[in-house]
C-alpha cells in the first residue's frame, strides 16, 4: 500500500515563505519521478513541480519558476517544496503525487493560504 503524506502548510503573508514535505511510504522511493501539484477554489489541478528519482532534474510551472524549488531525500522517502515570494494566488491545497506503473498516487494535501 503506497501511502503520501503531506505537512507544511499554512496561512502566510504575501512575501513569506513555506516549505512542503511529503513523506512517502513506498518501497523503492528513489526509483521513482515525485511531484506537486496544487487545486484552487474553482480551478483544475496543475503540476507545480516535478523531481526525477536521482534528482538530477527538475520542472516547474512557469508561474512558479525563480520562486519556488523541489527537493527530495530518498534516505528519508522525503519530497519536499520550497516556497518563497508567495503570492495571493499560490493559495490552494498542494498535493504530493507520484506514478507506479499505470497507477498514480496522491497525498491527502495540504492547504496554503497567502493572505494578508
Amino acid at each position: 500500500q503506497v501511502q503520501l503524506m503531506e505537512s507544511g502548510g499554512d496561512l502566510v503573508q504575501p512575501g513569506g515563505s513555506l516549505r512542503l514535505s511529503c513523506v512517502a511510504s513506498v518501497g523503492n522511493f528513489r526509483f521513482y519521478v515525485l511531484g506537486w501539484y496544487r487545486q484552487a477554489p474553482g480551478k483544475q489541478r496543475e503540476l507545480v513541480a516535478a523531481i526525477t528519482p536521482g534528482g538530477s532534474s527538475t520542472n516547474y510551472a512557469d508561474s512558479v519558476k525563480g520562486r519556488f524549488t523541489i527537493s527530495r531525500d530518498n534516505a528519508k522517502n522525503t519530497v519536499y517544496l520550497q516556497m518563497n515570494s508567495l503570492k495571493l494566488e499560490d493559495t490552494a491545497v498542494y498535493y504530493c503525487h507520484t506514478k507506479i506503473g499505470d497507477i498514480a498516487y496522491w497525498g491527502q494535501g495540504t492547504q496554503v493560504t497567502v493572505s494578508s
